[in-house]
């Protein structure tokens, strides 16, 4: 047989698919999407602790010129006033730099989710083939990587050049400002750059997460084969296993036909059903199917029946609904004891008249079954005429 190629992967890929790939680190991911969230985050904490980040930072500055004259005499006390100085530079820092690293270990749950894999950390020789890594270089991923690489430099290069030509005179006239207001001036603009740079990148983003997921999903599709095989893989060969059953059900026949021999009474059709009933004396339970069939193990019941000697038993509608409403080992339905007990009343006085004699048991002929378990009276009205010729 022939392999099949990968245009004919066009099954979606199974949930064991599915978790094999990701057992082997491989989830859609979206750099453009992470990206993305860590500036905007970034934008974020500066919009909302610059103010004080600003204010911190120029009060370490001042702290920082100002030097004291007892430093220049005592090292002990310069490498101390130096490590003061980092210090306070990492706590005005730190509400910036928690909330980038919360939103770094998050943003893997926009598309892929968490992943922690063993397999991925071990090493892999092929990867370091140079024949493949220059098949990736050339592939249909590389080019629509450098595609996306170039239209997200034009895209944010044409963004910022649009933001900082409109706002030219802006920029020029800050030398004219004073100090504060020419701060605050430039930090507008520098935001105003930001934000514009960030909405091209949630452009790019928007694009870059849907087909991430199409280009993962569609690198797992599955040959027709393949989904076959994984469901034998699964759930076993469905050959092997119609065999199984079948050798489960001629077990089942050999046992039901092995308690033929026991039973008390055999209720027959005549001939399309045979059901055999078993009574234990002095028992807690109602009497049990033992056995039932419908055409050739009916008859194969009937025939076994005769050859150990257990009474047969011609109730038509009884039959039907001990063949409709139990199951091998059951115990008959309660709205059937009136009917088994006038059968077995028979068959008990059958089996005394034929070891002590005396006067023969009448055979029942109007067994009395309640019409709603009879299967017959599920069956739609026939016409007189039909009736006639059956």
């Amino acid at each position: 047989m022939a392999e099949e190629s990968d245009l004919e992967r066009t099954e979606p890929a199974s949930p064991k698919r599915l978790e094999q790939a990701r057992e082997e680190g491989d989830v859609p991911r979206s750099r453009e999407l992470s990206t993305c969230t860590i500036l905007l985050a970034a934008g974020s904490a500066l919009w909302i602790f610059g103010g004080g980040l600003i204010r911190q930072l120029s009060h370490m500055l001042m702290n920082g010129l100002s030097l004291d004259r007892s430093l220049a005499f005592d090292i002990n006390l310069l490498f101390s006033s130096i490590a003061v100085g980092l210090m306070d530079v990492l706590i005005a820092f730190a509400p910036i730099a928690g909330l980038l690293v919360i939103v770094a270990i998050g943003s893997p749950l926009l598309i892929g989710g968490w992943l922690f894999s063993g397999k991925a950390l071990q090493p892999n020789f092929s990867r370091m083939n140079p024949l493949s890594g220059l098949a990736n270089m050339i592939s249909t991923r590389a080019g629509v990587e450098l595609v996306k690489a170039i239209i997200k430099t034009i895209l944010v290069g044409s963004v910022a050049l649009i933001v900082v030509m409109s706002q030219k005179n802006a920029i020029f006239g800050l030398v004219l400002e004073p100090l504060a207001q020419g701060s605050a001036h430039m930090g507008n603009l520098l935001a105003a750059c930001f934000l514009s740079i960030v909405g091209a990148l949630v452009f790019i983003a928007a694009i870059d997460a849907p087909y991430q997921m199409w280009h993962y999903a569609n690198k797992l599709k599955m040959t027709h084969q393949e989904v076959i095989q994984e469901s034998k893989e699964a759930n076993g060969n469905p050959q092997i296993k119609a065999k199984i059953r079948a050798q489960q059900r001629e077990m089942a026949r050999r046992r039901m036909m092995a308690e033929i021999p026991t039973a008390d009474v055999i209720v027959t059709n005549p001939t399309h059903f045979a059901v055999a009933l078993k009574y234990t004396d002095g028992g807690n339970g109602a009497p049990r199917v033992v056995a039932k069939g419908a055409d050739a193990v009916a008859a194969r019941i009937r025939e076994i029946a005769g050859e150990n000697n257990v009474p047969l038993l011609e109730a038509p509608p009884l039959a039907r609904a001990l063949y409709k409403h139990t199951e091998l080992g059951d115990e008959i339905p309660e709205k059937l004891y009136a009917a088994v007990a006038e059968v077995l009343a028979y068959v008990f006085q059958l089996k005394t008249f034929r070891q002590h004699g005396g006067l023969k048991p009448i055979l029942p002929t109007e067994i009395d079954v309640p019409p709603e378990l009879d299967p017959n009276n599920e069956l739609p009205q026939q016409s007189p005429l039909i009736g006639a010729y059956e």
